[in-house]
Order: C-alpha cells, then sequence, then structure tokens
C-alpha cells in the first residue's frame, strides 16, 4: 500500500513513520513518498527516518519527491501535512495581530484566519491534482486550519477527503483515565468544529459517567481541561470544551499573555534542521510536546500527555478501517449532513463517524445548546468567508473574513491586519475600500 506525505520534511513526520514500522497488521503501508517543496528538509527527515528503521527488515520503503502530480500518482492514502509561509507565516500572523491588540493563535482568531486565507488557494490546487493523477486515493487532510482546508479540499475530493485532529482523541482519553476507563470502552459524545468542539458526555457499559466527573472536583481538575477552564466553570457550561475553547473564554488573558508559539518553534526547527538527527529531532519533539499550549498553564504538562498516540495512531487508524473495510469509529472532520441541525449538509464538522470502505459517515450526537451554536454558526460563516477571500484574491473579501470573527473586535483592526500581514498585503493588493 503505497502513502504520499504532503509537507514530506515537516518535523512530525518521523512521527507517522515511527506509527508505520509498529504497524504488523495485513495490507499495512510498504510505500512511502514524502513529498515537499524544500529539499534540504527532505534530505533531514528521510535521514530520521532512516535511522529509525535501521533495525526493521520489514520497514516501509521511503522515497522523495518534489513533483507533486509524480508523488501521488498511484498512491492508495494521501497524508496533507503542509504549511504554507512555514513558520516564518506562523510567526508572522501571531505579531502582526498582537500589534494590533488581538488574539494572533495558529488556528484562533485573526492567526487562523490569516494561515487559511494562504492555505486555501495551495490546498485546493493540490487537491485538483490529486483528482486528475491519483482519483481512488483517499486524502487524510492534518493541513491547519483543518475544518477550513477540508471543507475547501471537498469541493475537488468529495468524500474522498477527511480531516483529522488529534486534540478530540487527547481531551478523550484524559476524561477516560479520570474516570478510570478504558478510552476504547467509552463512547465520547463530542460535537463542533475543529479546535471548537465539546465533550457533552463519556458513555461507559450504558452509562453517562460525565455528570459525576463533573460534580468531583478533584478528578476533574486532575487533567489538562479540568486545570485550564477550572471545575466551576465546567459545570457551568455541563461539558468539557476542547482546550482551543480557552482562547474564547478567556481572550483577555490570551491576548495579554503575548506569548508567540511560532518565533519560538522557527527557533528550535532551525537548530534541528541545522543538524538533523533522530536524537537531536527526539529531544526537539519532547521540548515542543512539553511547551505545547505553555501560555494556558501555570505548571508543566503532565508526562501522560508527552508520548505518541495522537494524530498519527489517528491516520494509522483511519486507514486500517478504509483499507481493510474494518468499521472503526473516529472523531473526524467530515460533511455534517444531519448531524447538527444547526449546519447545512456539506458543512464539515468535527464528530464521532463511522469508517469503512465507503468513507466516514458522521453519526449521531447531542445537539449543542444556544452557547454553542452561537459559536460554530458564527465560525462557519468566517471559514466560508475566508474560503471566498482566498479564491477571490479580493481584499475586501479578506476585511471582511477577519472582521466577521468573534474574537477580532473592529472592522479597522480588520483593515490594518490585511495591510500590515507581509504574506497578505501583497497578495491581496492595496487600500481599495
Amino acid at each position: 500500500m503505497k502513502l504520499v506525505v504532503l509537507g514530506g520534511g515537516g518535523f512530525r513526520v518521523p512521527l507517522v513513520y515511527r506509527a508505520l514500522l509498529a504497524d504488523r497488521s495485513p495490507g499495512r503501508v510498504t510505500e512511502v513518498v514524502l513529498h515537499d517543496v524544500d529539499a534540504s528538509r527532505l534530505v533531514a527527515v528521510s535521514g530520521v527516518l532512516a535511522e529509525l528503521a535501521a533495525d526493521v527488515p520489514d520497514a516501509p520503503v521511503v522515497t522523495t519527491s518534489m513533483d507533486l502530480d509524480e508523488a501521488v500518482r498511484g498512491a492508495d492514502f494521501v497524508f496533507s501535512a503542509i504549511r504554507v509561509g512555514g513558520l516564518d507565516g506562523r510567526a508572522a500572523d501571531e505579531s502582526v495581530a498582537a500589534g494590533c491588540g488581538v488574539l494572533g493563535q495558529e488556528t484562533v482568531g485573526a492567526g487562523g484566519v490569516a494561515y487559511g486565507l494562504r492555505t486555501v488557494p495551495v490546498a485546493l490546487d493540490i487537491a485538483r491534482r490529486i483528482s486528475v493523477h491519483a482519483p481512488d486515493a483517499w486524502v487524510i487532510n492534518f493541513t491547519n486550519p483543518a475544518g477550513m482546508v477540508t471543507e475547501a479540499m471537498a469541493t475537488h475530493l468529495g468524500h474522498r477527503v477527511i480531516g483529522i485532529c488529534d486534540s478530540p482523541v487527547g481531551l478523550g482519553r484524559r476524561v477516560a483515565r479520570a474516570v478510570g476507563a478504558d478510552l476504547g470502552d467509552a463512547w465520547l459524545d463530542y460535537a463542533g468544529l475543529n479546535h471548537l468542539g465539546w465533550l457533552r458526555g463519556v458513555h461507559v457499559c450504558g452509562r453517562d459517567v460525565l455528570p459525576d466527573l463533573l460534580a468531583d472536583t478533584e478528578r476533574l481538575e486532575s487533567f489538562e481541561e479540568g486545570k485550564l477552564f477550572g471545575a466551576e466553570w465546567l459545570r457551568t457550561l455541563g461539558a468539557i470544551p476542547n482546550e482551543y475553547l480557552h482562547y474564547y473564554y478567556f481572550t483577555r488573558e490570551a491576548v495579554e499573555s503575548g506569548a508567540s508559539r511560532g518565533a519560538f518553534l522557527l527557533e528550535q526547527q532551525k537548530q534541528f534542521y541545522a543538524a538533523p538527527s533522530l536524537a537531536s529531532w527526539d529531544r526537539t519533539r519532547l521540548e515542543r510536546e512539553q511547551t505545547y499550549m505553555a501560555e494556558t498553564r501555570d505548571e508543566e504538562r503532565d508526562s501522560n500527555d508527552l508520548d505518541g498516540g495522537g494524530y498519527e495512531q489517528v491516520a494509522l487508524a483511519l486507514m486500517h478501517a478504509i483499507a481493510a473495510d474494518k468499521r472503526t469509529t473516529l472523531i473526524l472532520n467530515v460533511p455534517n449532513r444531519t448531524t447538527l441541525s444547526c449546519l447545512d449538509a456539506d458543512a464539515i464538522v468535527e464528530v464521532p463517524s463511522l469508517v469503512d470502505a465507503n468513507g466516514a459517515r458522521p453519526v449521531a450526537v447531542s445537539q449543542l445548546p444556544d452557547e454553542g451554536v452561537g459559536l460554530v454558526t458564527a465560525l462557519k460563516v468566517v471559514e466560508r468567508a475566508t474560503i471566498k477571500a482566498a479564491i477571490s484574491g479580493e481584499r475586501a473579501h479578506a476585511v471582511k473574513a477577519l472582521a466577521l470573527h468573534p474574537l477580532v473586535d473592529s472592522v479597522n483592526v480588520a483593515r490594518r491586519i490585511v495591510d500590515a500581514h507581509p504574506l497578505l498585503s501583497g497578495a491581496f493588493g492595496a487600500r481599495g475600500d
């Protein structure tokens, strides 16, 4: 089975390959093609993969390519994990927004819109070319903003593109641990958009154990989300939000923290790519995980959350379910159909989905409460406005996409962001409104 990794020179690619090396199932991936636009990064990462595979006699064969059409030809699966503009772009997203007094986190607020504006055109071109050169391939999208990018790619790929994220499974794993259950035995009633979802129920042996957890402050505040939001607020919500909801519920504090994750990662990864090796990659990975969302925490991250088992395991489980027609339920980014009544059928939502050889289909979940409906519908409007702006290239549409975001508090701020951003000002032209 052939897997193509777009963004193959990316720092997290060894996580995916390590999961493939551990996979002993029939029909497993035997060929991996790394595609990237940066030749030096391909050399660095392929070298790390070679070290990982040194003692594995039947390791998947790894090749590299800078030709997208050639890379995807004959692919069974395409894993898209590109970063348009690189970490320099992310650092600019964050710093420009911060300079305008608003949140600039990678996928949330002005930073997320800016990231989407430059990513969607590239993602659309990739989707079109896959539809021509690998029409039978399944595309697993991890490129952020994942929900927005998956919805854009679906215009060319339909149901053959499925978005993934490691946040929901991480939340589920922590909650299952807190209630003393195995994640595989729990049904997670989770719904929303990518980086904007809520866990509304945790069903174990036919019983929802979430109310008991919400009532127990000690257990509730024993894991990341409990510490992040506080037991009182979680009981008020009657749910456990995705960690990224911190930026909506505690916006002022997030803006005041002034943390620039992009600038930190940019400097960190420069050091790795300057002298790549498996040992330096592992050290850098651990530091990366330890500092994830560090601006939201008052203490070090729990050691249980520093190991693998994130998006690479979701991707592997998704590939197995499709390739082997093995029915599996995973929280994925898929077309809504009739799942959430507040959104139309084509809207990409993040919900539990049944996966088999026919792809992924959402299953029934609890409807969102009014406050959840308000945020989800507002953000879906922003996602679609961003897609429209990215396709049109018109400054007015880019300003609109930013101004409509709940965390951008002025149309004038939206204009300043477009005009000040080094990667947007040229793309969206001079002032005309």
